[in-house]
């Protein structure tokens, strides 16, 4: 599967496979060089895909004006 193509969960489900696979495995430089290249990869997939969470929330926060309407987040009120 394409990174592009893979969800935030999926791709930091496969960034933690790869960072235990660094830290934990004997493997050659070459590889862990391909892993590291993956992972910078996957990362990066993550962070273009908070961003876009980002953008939607803040357009949901608008108000009626325009503007960015910012509150801080009650979560014991918003769980009941």
């Amino acid at each position: 599967m394409k990174i592009e193509k893979m969800s935030f969960e999926e791709s930091i489900t496969k960034l933690e496979e790869i960072v235990k696979e660094l830290e934990d495995e004997n493997i050659s430089l070459e590889e862990s060089m391909e892993k590291f290249e993956m992972g910078i990869k996957l990362s990066s997939n993550c962070l273009k895909k908070l961003n876009e969470a980002e953008g939607k929330i803040e357009e949901l926060t608008r108000s009626e004006d325009g503007k960015l309407v910012t509150r801080e987040l009650d979560l014991e009120k918003e769980n009941k």
